[in-house]
């Protein structure tokens, strides 16, 4: 029996639920699946994963903070006749060398690369909406952001883009089968600057600081934060750092027909929402 469904993994998350309404505007069939959804997911019960892979054609997937699962859901997927998978990444995952930051993705690229299914990798920088959405909100609300991050800008992607990109892979088969899109903003934004236009936009006085990792690994764990993932976190400000990711590439507009949107665009709106409203 032919099929057409996409199967949206972690439906309920940053990308999962912008991805999935944007395939039922295109009427396209989904299945939302997470641990909240009416089709359970959850990666460390794989017991359950053929049941969500039933007559499913397509695949979104976010691999989950720990190397290894998606190779195990690949062979699952190939064995119930999925045909394609897209996969969020990091941006330049090929680039982090021994660093232990980013196994989970370097790991899932492997797998993916490795099947025998059509793949594409969307690989993204962090959010904008990290600002808002994430791990730095809290700290914004409470008036400074404090970060192991200096004057090497990181070209922030807004995550409308990259749900604007992963709708596009997934509904149009063989155009982007193999490949690996690195998807940024349109220009490198310093923490600093990213913070000043956050403040000025939502008329609050928020300042940025600057610490070493280990101060900020410390501040993590502090919060609450086990050590291990502190210790990832902090690893990946090392490797933005190193100023091989901070240039913009064209890829999203490779995909969309149109350049991406600027961090600014996402300020204005996120404040105009209130985001930073206490």
């Amino acid at each position: 029996m032919s099929n057409n469904t996409t199967l949206v993994l972690g439906a309920s998350g940053k990308t999962g639920r912008r991805v999935a309404a944007r395939l039922r505007l295109h009427d396209v069939r989904v299945r939302a699946a997470s641990r909240s959804s009416r089709a359970y997911f959850d990666w460390s019960e794989p017991g359950g994963w053929d049941h969500v892979l039933r007559d499913i054609a397509t695949v979104y997937v976010v691999p989950p903070a720990v190397p290894g699962p998606v190779h195990e859901l690949v062979v699952r997927a190939e064995a119930a006749g999925v045909r394609r998978l897209v996969l969020l990444s990091g941006r330049g995952a090929d680039t982090w060398g021994d660093s232990s930051f980013g196994l989970d993705m370097r790991s899932a690229e492997e797998a993916v690369r490795g099947s025998a299914l059509e793949w594409t990798v969307l690989r993204a920088s962090n959010f904008d909406q990290n600002f808002d959405e994430d791990l730095f909100h809290a700290p914004l609300l409470a008036g400074e952001l404090t970060l192991p991050a200096g004057s090497v800008p990181e070209p922030f992607v807004d995550l409308e883009d990259v749900a604007d990109v992963a709708a596009a892979v997934l509904t149009e088969p063989g155009q982007h089968a193999g490949r690996t899109y690195e998807l940024t903003g349109p220009r490198g934004v310093t923490f600093a600057e990213a913070v000043d236009l956050i403040s000025r936009a939502s008329d609050r006085p928020v300042t940025y600081r600057q610490v070493s990792p280990a101060e900020y690994r410390t501040a993590l764990v502090e919060a609450g934060v086990g050590e291990d993932d502190a210790h990832h976190v902090a690893e990946m400000f090392v490797l933005m750092e190193r100023g091989l990711l901070a240039g913009p590439t064209d890829d999203v507009e490779t995909v969309l027909g149109r350049p991406p949107r600027a961090f600014e665009e996402y300020v204005v709106r996120a404040a105009a929402a209130g985001a930073w409203r206490s």
